[in-house]
């Protein structure tokens, strides 16, 4: 037995053998560290000469004696890659064969138009590496929607999932971009609260302090429904201002068009009024547009979507009052009474045969104890919701906010609420308040119009339901 050691030499042994162990027990491919290659759809839009090497994954892959044809994709486009026999190794010729889709690879060769080709182009290899083999892929043809939602991780690989997302990103950056350009600032609010913006039976409530709750003390908090109340508080501050964020509604809705877990974009902007904010909505609502076409034409089409509904779309838009349009929809054959709410049927009905947006304005005091009475009618609300046409519905919620302290207690007790709870936002309207409005824009209904979708689950990466946390 040794008595002594040293831990210096212990350590050096250490440091040459492990490496050399793990490299026997790991056994990875060496990563692919090319100065250049070439994206798909720079070769689809001709603008290659020579050689090109392009990485990225199968498609769709077919051989037939001494050649095998291989259709790859990356996040630009997809396009054919035809392998001989003669033109490369036997070894590549032998892996481009074996293969399977959702295989990553790297592929020389040389660009040829070809109109039989997916793309009008295809690339004869000159040699073909497979960087990983795929096992078989789970996802086929002709699966159900809720096969899909299961795999979604490997869903998110489509051709139409792809196209959507990128198009909800185009939405993002023209959110914003529009409101930067109009001098608003962009903030950020608590996901956790003990206020509620949109009603009790919605709300997510959370274990936030298990401490207090081992002594019988009771802590009340829930994940956020609205940036709304803190954005008035950070309003006094800077003006004008937007936020993007998640918003968290425990709706038992199952429609095409809710989440639990949605994005919510939300302004809210001081000495503004209600008709002022509609313009400045409108002028957003077009922009948007306008960023989506201009970018994501390519997306437009792979989803099948009729541009020129979009392009078509111009301000103002129509304006209707909630009285004009509870009688519009009993005409219709609907049973409404002052006081009712607009649901999907509802929403639809009015907006399937419509090829722009259109406001309901002057909503009855039940719908939000922010929003301001209206002076000439003490029954309606300064407040409006933009639908979107072709049966999408609501997509924005807004108004003009109750701005006196007094008149603020009174509609929080008018909806059964306790103002105590709303000591903070009672107290921003003692100190020189202001008149303001603001609205919500929910980001996720907002893409699945414009991307044409029959389900909001389709526009985003990883959808929540009351009945789906997973994966």
């Amino acid at each position: 037995m040794l008595k002594h050691f040293n831990l210096d030499l212990l350590n050096l042994v250490g440091s040459i053998i492990w490496p050399y162990l793990l490299s026997t027990i790991m056994k990875y491919p060496e990563f692919p560290n090319h100065e250049k290659y070439t994206q798909i759809h720079t070769i689809l839009n001709g603008d290659c000469d020579g050689e090109v090497c392009v990485r990225g994954w199968i498609y769709r892959t077919r051989s037939s004696g001494k050649l095998a044809f291989i259709v790859l994709r990356d996040s630009t486009g997809n396009i054919q890659s035809t392998v001989s026999k003669k033109n490369v190794s036997e070894s590549a010729f032998s892996d481009a064969r074996k293969a399977l889709i959702e295989s990553s690879v790297i592929v020389k060769g040389i660009p040829a138009k070809d109109d039989r080709a997916p793309g009008g182009w295809e690339i004869r290899a000159t040699d073909f590496q497979v960087v990983h083999f795929a096992e078989t892929f789970p996802i086929t043809k002709d699966q159900s929607d809720e096969h899909l939602l299961n795999n979604r991780h490997l869903w998110l690989r489509s051709q139409n999932m792809v196209a959507s997302l990128k198009i909800r990103s185009t939405v993002f950056k023209a959110f914003r971009d529009y409101w930067t350009s109009n001098d608003f600032t962009e903030i950020q609010s608590p996901s956790f609260t003990t206020s509620a913006c949109e009603g009790g039976s919605t709300l997510f409530n959370v274990s936030y302090d298990d401490e207090k709750e081992k002594t019988g003390q009771k802590f009340y908090a829930h994940l956020s429904q609205s940036w709304q109340l803190y954005a008035e508080a950070t309003m006094f501050g800077l003006e004008n201002i937007f936020t993007l964020a998640p918003s968290f509604r425990a709706e038992k809705s199952r429609t095409r068009r809710h989440l639990t877990e949605f994005w919510h974009a939300e302004v809210e902007s001081a000495w503004m009024h209600n008709h002022q904010m509609m313009e400045l909505e409108e002028g957003m609502i077009v922009f948007i547009i306008e960023s989506v076409l201009s970018n994501n034409r390519k997306e437009l089409e792979i989803l099948g979507r009729d541009i020129s509904v979009l392009e078509n779309i111009k301000a103002p838009f129509e304006k209707m009052t909630y009285e004009e349009v509870l009688g519009k929809l009993n005409s219709m054959g609907f049973d409404l009474s002052w006081g009712d709410d607009f649901g999907y049927k509802e929403e639809k009905a009015l907006t399937q045969d419509l090829k722009s947006p259109m406001y309901i304005t002057n909503f009855p005091r039940e719908k939000g104890f922010y929003h301001r009475p209206d002076p000439s009618d003490p029954r309606s609300l300064v407040c409006h919701d933009l639908l979107a046409p072709e049966g999408y519905g609501e997509i924005i919620g807004g108004g003009e906010r109750v701005w006196s302290s007094e008149e603020l207690i009174e509609r929080i007790r008018e909806e059964g609420l306790e103002p105590e709870s709303y000591g903070w936002y009672l107290d921003i309207r003692k100190f020189g308040s202001v008149p303001h409005s603001g609205f919500g824009l929910g980001i996720d209904r907002t893409v699945s119009w414009i991307c044409g979708s029959d389900h909001i689950k389709h526009v985003i990466p990883f959808p929540r339901t009351m009945r789906r946390t997973t994966p």
